[in-house]
C-alpha cells in the first residue's frame, strides 16, 4: 500500500502545472505540502517548515504517504493553486519567503484588503543605514514620496531637511544579504550629479523591509507610468527593479596602461561598470559604459602582448570607441562570466536614453 500511495504521489506530477513549483516556478519539484495540496522545490520547502501551522511537508520520492495526504494532492495540485495564490521566481530567499508567507499565512492574495498598501504613495519608517565613513549602522528615518518623486533620510528625527534626496526616477533596490552582511540588507543606488551612489539598509523585520522593497517598486511603476504613458503592465515590470548582471573582484590599471594593475570590487549594473576600493563604498571610484557592438564597443578575452603588472593571469580588454580598458581576473571561470556578462551589453542594441548617457560618459572630466 505505501508503494501505490508513493507511486500515486509520483503520478501527480505528470498533471499540467504540477511539474513546476507552485511558488517559484523552479521545474521537477521533489517535496509537496500536504496540508495545501501544492508541489514545491527544495528551497521553498525549506520555508514552509518555518510555518507549520499553515503548512506541513514531505519529500515526494523518500517519505511515507497516508491515503488521505495523497487525496488532498489530488483534490488541489500546483496548477488549481497557482491559479488561486500566483507564484514568484526571485532569487532572493528574503523576498520568497515573505511571498509565501503573504499567499498562506497571511492570505493576502485571496483577501487584498489584508495586503499592504504599496501604492498608498507615501512611506516613512526608520532602517538601519550604513555609515558612509565608519562603517557603522546607524537608525535613520526615511520617508518615501511619490508626490515629491523621491525617498529621502534624515540624519536626526528633529531634522527638517534631508540629509539625501533620491529621485524615484533613477533609483534602484537590490537585495544584498551577503555583502551586507545581514540576512534582510537592500542596497539602494540612485544617481547623484550623474553619478552612481550606494546606501545599504536593512530592518531586523523581514516583512518589513520587503514592504519597502515593494514600496519602492509601486513609486517606480507610477513613475514609469507617466513617463511612457504608451507602454504596457508587462513592459513595465522590469523596469521597476534590477539586479546586477554580475559583481565581483577584478584587477585594473589606468588609462595610460603603465601604472601596476589594482584590485577592485566591480559591479555590472546595465551598461554601467563600476569599480569600488570595497563592497559597501558609497561612491564609485570609476565608471565604464559599454555601448553596443554597432557603436564600436567590443570584448576581447586576454590582454595586449606587451601588458605588464598585472598579478592575476586571466585577461579581458574591453575596447570602446576612445580607448582600451584592460582587466584580469583570478580564474578562468570568473574571466568567462565577465566577458558574457560584457558581451551581453555589447551585443543588444543601445536605446535613444543611452546615447545621452554615453555622451556624458565621453565629456566627464
Amino acid at each position: 500500500m505505501a508503494k501505490e500511495r508513493r507511486r500515486a504521489v509520483l503520478e501527480l506530477l505528470q498533471r499540467p502545472g504540477n511539474e513546476r513549483c507552485a511558488d517559484c516556478g523552479a521545474p521537477d519539484p521533489d517535496w509537496a505540502s500536504y496540508t495545501l495540496g501544492v508541489f514545491i522545490c527544495l528551497s521553498c520547502s525549506g520555508i514552509h517548515r518555518n510555518i507549520p501551522q499553515v503548512s506541513k511537508v514531505k519529500s515526494i520520492r523518500l517519505d511515507a504517504w497516508d491515503e488521505a495526504q495523497v487525496e488532498v494532492c489530488v483534490c488541489v495540485g500546483s496548477e488549481a493553486s497557482s491559479a488561486q495564490w500566483l507564484s514568484l521566481s526571485s532569487p532572493s530567499r528574503l523576498l520568497r519567503e515573505q511571498w509565501i508567507r503573504a499567499k498562506y499565512e497571511r492570505q493576502e492574495f485571496i483577501y487584498p484588503e489584508k495586503q499592504e498598501p504599496y501604492s498608498a504613495g507615501y512611506r516613512e519608517g526608520f532602517l538601519w543605514k550604513r555609515g558612509r565613513d565608519n562603517g557603522q549602522f546607524l537608525s535613520r528615518k526615511f520617508v518615501l514620496t511619490e508626490r515629491e518623486g523621491a525617498l529621502k533620510y534624515f540624519n536626526r528625527n528633529d531634522a527638517k531637511e534631508p540629509k539625501a534626496v533620491m529621485k524615484i526616477e533613477h533609483l534602484n533596490a537590490t537585495f544584498q544579504p551577503a555583502k551586507i552582511g545581514h540576512p534582510h540588507g537592500l542596497q539602494v543606488t540612485y544617481l547623484k550629479d550623474n553619478s552612481t551612489r550606494n546606501i545599504f539598509i536593512y530592518h531586523e523585520d523581514g516583512k518589513e523591509i520587503v514592504d519597502w522593497f515593494n514600496a519602492l517598486r509601486a513609486a517606480r511603476f507610477h513613475y514609469l507610468q507617466v513617463a511612457f504613458p504608451g507602454a504596457s503592465d508587462a513592459d513595465l515590470v522590469p523596469k521597476l527593479s534590477r539586479n546586477y548582471l554580475k559583481e565581483g573582484y577584478m584587477e585594473k590599471t589606468g588609462p595610460k596602461q603603465t601604472e601596476g594593475f589594482r584590485k577592485r570590487w566591480f559591479t555590472m549594473d546595465d551598461r554601467r561598470l563600476m569599480y569600488f576600493k570595497d563592497p559597501l563604498d558609497a561612491f564609485a571610484r570609476g565608471e565604464v559604459f559599454i555601448g553596443s557592438k554597432e557603436s564600436g564597443y567590443t570584448v576581447l578575452r586576454g590582454l595586449p602582448p606587451s601588458t605588464q603588472g598585472h598579478h592575476w593571469p586571466h585577461g579581458i580588454t574591453i575596447v570602446t570607441p576612445d580607448r582600451k580598458f584592460l582587466f584580469a581576473c583570478e580564474t578562468e571561470s570568473d574571466q568567462r562570466e565577465w566577458v558574457a556578462a560584457f558581451q551581453k551589453a555589447v551585443d543588444r542594441p543601445m536605446l535613444p536614453q543611452e546615447y545621452a548617457v554615453e555622451a556624458h560618459f565621453k565629456h566627464k572630466p
